[in-house]
């Protein structure tokens, strides 16, 4: 694997850590492996000129929301527009690390292909350091709870529906590819969208009212959440939103978006596991 998606994965999960403070200087833990990452990245020709002044705009963007509280909402909506591209590899510059390459993964899986993208990963990254943590955020272990509830209830319920619909059915596995795909999965795919869909898009639209507006959040987020997914089909689509009901309570519930990753990492890592992934072939 490639030095500077190492290096990005480091920096995400550094992104979790409490920012320090020495003698007036803040320097949260994600920047120094995120600025190697890209160094590593130009170095190794997996990020181009144009991937840098992309990546360095969003880290300006990021700044602006920390620095500049009067026009908070501005720059956090043209971060949000900018990590979107981003993360739709719609900017220019970013070339994608191959990990398996059609490959049948479980027998009448359909072939299976998985990349890293550098921009989504960091699209995610530079998100969730800019939303950082809402206010109300669960005890620990209460949150622990909840988290273990939701990722059984959603997994059982997501994967029992796609089952139902003819998207995949039980095969149990466990690929050379494992290790290197989940966390991948983890860091990259579930980092991103729970930023964007529950730490951006169902937070911003809960402060708009009661409760009956943290109910339409989760609820809009989820829709949201389920076109995001069209591509695989109506099927595949609407599996995805009911996943999305699942990690949008759990983030309501909780406050805590790390909790709502966790959730969708287990869906992901028992289809990917336990289940043809990413699909078996529609009935004739």
């Amino acid at each position: 694997m490639n030095l500077s998606f190492v290096l990005l994965g480091l920096a995400i999960a550094a992104a979790w850590l409490p920012i320090p403070h020495w003698r007036g200087i803040v320097l949260p833990a994600w920047v120094p492996p995120f600025v190697a990452a890209a160094l590593a990245g130009a170095a190794s020709g997996v990020l181009l000129p144009a991937a840098l002044m992309a990546l360095a705009v969003a880290g300006g963007l990021v700044a602006a929301v920390h620095l500049a509280p009067r026009g908070r909402g501005v720059f956090l909506l043209l971060l949000a527009a900018w990590t979107l591209a981003l993360a739709l590899h719609l900017l220019p510059g970013f070339r994608h690390a191959i990990l398996v390459e059609d490959v049948q993964l479980s027998a009448g899986a359909r072939p299976f292909t998985s990349w890293l993208h550098f921009d989504k990963g960091a699209a995610g990254l530079l998100l969730l350091a800019a939303i950082g943590r809402p206010e109300g955020a669960m005890a620990p272990r209460r949150a622990l709870a909840w988290t273990a509830a939701g990722a059984l209830a959603t997994t059982a319920a997501a994967l029992g529906l796609a089952t139902l619909l003819g998207i995949t059915r039980p095969a149990l596995k466990w690929p050379d590819v494992a290790p290197a795909f989940l966390a991948g999965n983890l860091l990259f795919t579930c980092v991103a969208e729970e930023a964007f869909f529950r730490g951006l898009l169902q937070e911003r639209l809960a402060r708009l009212g009661g409760p009956r507006a943290r109910v339409a959040a989760v609820l809009a987020a989820s829709t949201a959440f389920g076109l995001a997914h069209a591509g695989g089909g109506a099927a595949y689509m609407l599996v995805a939103a009911v996943a999305a009901i699942g990690y949008g309570t759990v983030y309501a519930a909780t406050r805590r978006l790390e909790c709502a990753i966790a959730v969708h990492f287990a869906v992901n890592a028992t289809h990917f596991t336990l289940f043809a992934y990413p699909g078996v072939w529609p009935a004739a």
